[in-house]
């Protein structure tokens, strides 16, 4: 399958304009999503008994969640990044290591972010937000990066990956708000142009590497260092104290539900091993198999957006 998302980035008397192919337009959301049976009601039932029976409740959500927000995920088939191109994620060593790595990064997160930024949560990151206003929902653990569940209103939350919504110096620690930086690109670039094919999960977008060899990246404001999404990248690890904190929350839950998460990566996997040595009772809601199917009480093959505005938390 091929999907192709025209971006043109370019100064016009000073103001930056962006513009998407008609295959960017709202109507795309869906093919992000890979397909699902339609919602079995009984299914629906026994997700509703568990949610009841929940009186500390932790979710942890994954890539599927955001989809339907038209946010492309990695391992989806048929519509994740791996089986749409041969294109990988940016690994932690090589972005540390290597200023023209990093130059490439943010001319193609320089393209993408006005599109990143712009997405909206879906039914599901609403549906989990009233949870947690309703008492239900004990934590939300997210593996994205997107910074949905904020806009959604989400407050009892660990962003266990970060979030691109903030960028961290290398050097001094120094955190701003990646918008901030986004002025920054633009009065360093004011005549630089691209014309980019294809968006990936993370922000950024596919340049050549002419369109990038001009690109001027700024340093920190304060000490001059390089500058970072405040993310964990491939290879990256998780801070042990945010590991840490998210344990416990696990601890003091008494069921957890996996949401739109294939848990392949091992920082949220852990949990999953925490809260089956707890005994928690554990529901998954993700379309495809998981690395966690035969530890669940109960599996289902939906959409987020679909089953969890169907349940009552109440």
């Amino acid at each position: 399958m091929r999907m192709s998302c025209g971006l043109t980035f370019r100064a016009a008397k000073g103001l930056w304009m962006v513009n998407l192919s008609r295959q960017c337009s709202h109507a795309s959301i869906g093919l992000f999503v890979p397909p699902s049976p339609p919602v079995d009601p009984e299914k629906v039932k026994e997700l509703q008994r568990f949610i009841t029976l929940s009186k500390r409740l932790l979710v942890m959500t994954g890539a599927g969640i955001s989809t339907e927000s038209g946010i492309p995920d990695y391992r989806s088939e048929k519509v994740g990044l791996y089986a749409r191109t041969d294109r990988r994620p940016i690994q932690h060593g090589d972005f540390v290591r290597s200023a023209p790595i990093r130059q490439r990064y943010w001319a193609r997160n320089f393209v993408g972010w006005p599109q990143f930024s712009s997405h909206q949560p879906n039914a599901a990151h609403w549906a989990l937000s009233n949870w947690e206003r309703l008492g239900k929902l004990h934590w939300l653990v997210t593996q994205n990066v997107d910074a949905l569940h904020t806009k959604a209103g989400s407050r009892r939350l660990t962003e266990l990956h970060g979030s691109m919504h903030r960028v961290l110096c290398l050097h001094c620690g120094e955190q701003t708000a990646r918008r901030v930086l986004q002025e920054r690109f633009e009065a360093l670039n004011p005549t630089w142009s691209a014309e980019a094919q294809g968006l990936a999960p993370d922000g950024d977008v596919f340049l050549t590497e002419e369109q990038v060899q001009s690109f001027q990246v700024p340093s920190c404001a304060r000490c001059g260092g390089p500058l970072k999404p405040d993310v964990v990248f491939f290879g990256g690890t998780v801070n042990p104290d945010k590991v840490d904190f998210v344990h416990r929350r696990v601890k003091e839950a008494d069921s957890l539900l996996v949401v739109g998460s294939s848990l392949q990566v091992y920082s949220g996997y852990r949990f999953i091993l925490t809260a089956r040595e707890k005994k928690l009772p554990i529901a998954i809601l993700n379309i495809g198999p998981t690395r966690s199917d035969d530890l669940a009480c109960l599996k289902l093959d939906s959409r987020c957006g679909e089953l969890l505005p169907l349940i009552d938390p109440r």
